[in-house]
């Protein structure tokens, strides 16, 4: 598909509620127009478009916020460079666009230098890229390959966050929330570890200016009678 098909396509799914609701927001993410679709529909939409770095690129630069989105899904992990995620994190607009690119099953999560992108933005001063570097740690929590960090790694990253949670902006805090809950659900001397520290740290209020949220309860995640079964607990 070209870039104005996919955004034939996008147009022709809008949804008027979304859009509605979109046209409300105020800030970085207001800056872009929006067919207001949510994020299942444009998943089911990338699916249907397949992988296409090309493509990707091309939605990328557009100013509609569905397509960056799509961009997203549908880029080639095995064509994405360090340079691509560098200047991409500098465009995000907040929402979606910082979750599809970091987590959520992120396409950029499945490049072969994912663990080292990751630790590199997690010590960051940037606040967008210690976000996103926590989702590519959530990310990196849940590979089951052999090539995956082993235990020490995560230790060291679950003490990453002890150390630096109390000082951490809202949606950072959000993500270390995120990631330690992915780190916990990986065997039981992780998880032990993980819920030591989410009993400090959780739960975790993320409710912003004009937007409430139910606080993130990591303890109640990492301590679910599914999961002690599965860990054997």
């Amino acid at each position: 598909m070209t870039a104005s098909e996919v955004l034939a396509l996008l147009e022709a799914n809008q949804d008027e509620r979304g859009i509605q609701y979109w046209k409300k927001l105020e800030g970085a993410a207001s800056k872009l127009r929006s067919f207001g679709l949510g994020l299942t529909r444009l998943r089911k939409l990338a699916k249907q478009i397949g992988r296409d770095h090309e493509l990707a690129m091309e939605l990328w630069k557009t100013d509609v916020y569905d397509a960056k989105v799509i961009a997203l899904l549908i880029d080639d992990p095995k064509l994405i460079t360090r340079e691509q995620a560098e200047a991409q994190v500098e465009q995000l607009e907040g929402g979606y666009l910082e979750h599809v690119f970091s987590s959520c099953d992120a396409t950029l999560a499945k490049t072969p230098f994912v663990v080292e992108l990751a630790d590199d933005w997690m010590a960051s001063e940037d606040a967008v890229r210690r976000c996103c570097g926590y989702g590519l740690l959530y990310e990196i929590s849940k590979w089951k390959k052999k090539s995956a960090p082993d235990d020490a790694y995560f230790l060291e990253r679950i003490a990453h966050i002890a150390e630096n949670f109390d000082r951490e902006e809202k949606a950072v805090k959000g993500s270390m929330g995120g990631a330690l809950m992915g780190i916990g659900k990986r065997n039981v001397k992780l998880n032990r570890a993980a819920v030591k520290l989410a009993r400090v740290i959780s739960p975790i209020d993320l409710s912003s200016e004009g937007r409430s949220c139910e606080p993130f309860d990591v303890v109640k995640h990492l301590t679910s009678d599914y999961l002690k079964e599965k860990l054997g607990v």
